[in-house]
C-alpha cells in the first residue's frame, strides 16, 4: 500500500531538528530510514533544494527553503507528484506559523513539536487521495517536477566519508549535477552584517594606507623592517576576505571565516608597536565581529512560491 509513513521539520544550517511526527514504526527497515534521516540532516546545506533518496521499498524526499528544510518518508511506489505537494503544504504553514526569527534562535530540539498536529492531519490527508482538497494544483507541481526534477540522491553517496563535496560537479539541471558554491544563496543581509561588512571594509582600507606609509618609510630609512609592510598588507587581505566571506557562499565557509580572523589577531598582534591598543582592540573586536556575521548567515533554500 503506498502512504506517507512519517514527516521532519529541520533546520538547514545545523540539522537542528524543530518537529516532527510521533509515530514511528519500530520495524527495522524504518529504524534504518531513521538514521539516513539523521545523516540527511546533517548534510542539509550542501545539497539542492529538492531531493529524493530512494532506500529500497522506502524513499525520502524532502525540500528546503528559508533555511527549514522539510523531510517526509514514504513507500516506494507513492506518487512523487503527491509526496511534494504534501512537502510543499508543511512548508507553507510552517512559514505562515512560525517567523525566522524564532527557527533561527531555536537551541533545544522539538521546540515546535506542536506543528506535528498539522503534520498528522495532512498526512492522513494524503495517505487517502479521496479526501484531498480539489483546489489542489497538482498540475503546477507535475510540471515543476518534469522541468527541475528532484536530485536523486544515492546511499553510496550518503555513507561516502567525504560527505557530498564530490556530486556537485558542473551545473544543476534537476537529475544532473550540480556546483553548490555558485548557486547557493544566503539568508538576507540584516543590519549588523550591513556593519560588519563597512566595518571590515574600514579595517582593510586602514591597514592598506598603513601598509603604504610603512613602504614610504623603508624606502627613507634602509633599516626599516620589511615584515611590517607584509602584515599590514595581510590585514588588509584577511579584512577584504571576510568581506568576501559574508557576501558569497564558498565550500568550508564557517572555517575560512576562523582562520581568517585568526590572521587578523597575528597581524595586529606582530604590530603591536606600531599601534596604541584602542588601535589594536577595533581592529580585533571588528574581525570576531565579521566572523561571527558571517557565521550567522547561513545558506537559504529556494524561496517558496505561493502563486498569487
Amino acid at each position: 500500500m503506498s502512504m506517507i509513513l512519517s514527516a521532519s521539520v529541520v533546520r538547514v544550517r545545523d540539522g537542528l531538528p524543530l518537529s516532527a511526527s510521533t509515530d514511528y514504526d519500530q520495524s527495522m527497515g524504518m529504524q534504518e530510514c531513521r538514521k539516513y534521516f539523521k545523516m540527511l540532516s546533517k548534510k542539509l546545506s550542501q545539497l539542492p533544494d529538492r531531493c529524493t533518496l530512494k532506500t529500497g521499498q522506502y524513499n525520502i524526499n524532502f525540500i528546503s527553503s528559508l533555511g527549514v528544510s522539510y523531510m517526509m518518508l514514504c513507500t516506494e511506489n507513492y506518487p512523487s507528484v503527491l509526496a511534494f505537494c504534501f512537502l510543499d503544504e508543511l512548508q507553507k504553514e510552517f512559514i505562515t506559523t512560525y517567523n525566522m526569527m524564532k527557527t533561527n534562535t531555536a537551541i533545544r530540539p522539538y521546540c515546535f513539536i506542536e506543528f506535528d498536529n498539522f503534520i498528522q492531519r495532512t498526512k492522513q490527508r494524503y495517505n487517502n487521495t479521496r479526501s484531498l482538497s480539489t483546489k489542489m494544483n497538482l498540475a503546477d507541481m507535475q510540471t515543476e517536477i518534469k522541468l527541475r526534477p528532484p536530485y536523486q540522491i544515492s546511499v553510496s553517496e550518503l555513507g561516502s566519508t567525504n560527505g557530498f563535496s564530490h556530486v556537485y560537479v558542473g551545473e544543476y539541471k534537476g537529475t544532473g549535477k550540480i556546483s553548490a558554491a555558485p548557486h547557493q544563496r544566503l539568508e538576507p543581509v540584516t543590519l549588523p552584517g550591513i556593519v560588519s561588512f563597512v566595518l571590515s571594509l574600514l579595517c582593510g582600507a586602514l591597514n592598506l594606507i598603513r601598509g603604504f606609509h610603512a613602504i614610504e618609510s623603508l624606502l627613507q630609512n634602509e633599516g626599516e623592517d620589511f615584515s611590517y609592510v607584509i602584515a599590514f598588507f595581510l590585514g588588509t587581505a584577511a579584512c577584504l576576505y571576510q568581506c568576501y566571506l559574508f557576501v558569497y557562499y564558498t565550500g568550508w565557509r564557517n572555517a575560512k571565516s576562523f582562520l581568517t580572523f585568526g590572521l587578523i589577531c597575528l597581524c595586529n598582534m606582530y604590530l603591536y608597536e606600531l599601534r596604541n591598543l584602542w588601535q589594536l582592540f577595533f581592529h580585533v573586536t571588528v574581525g570576531a565581529f565579521s566572523t561571527l556575521q558571517i557565521r550567522l548567515r547561513q545558506p537559504q533554500g529556494k524561496s517558496p512560491d505561493y502563486n498569487v
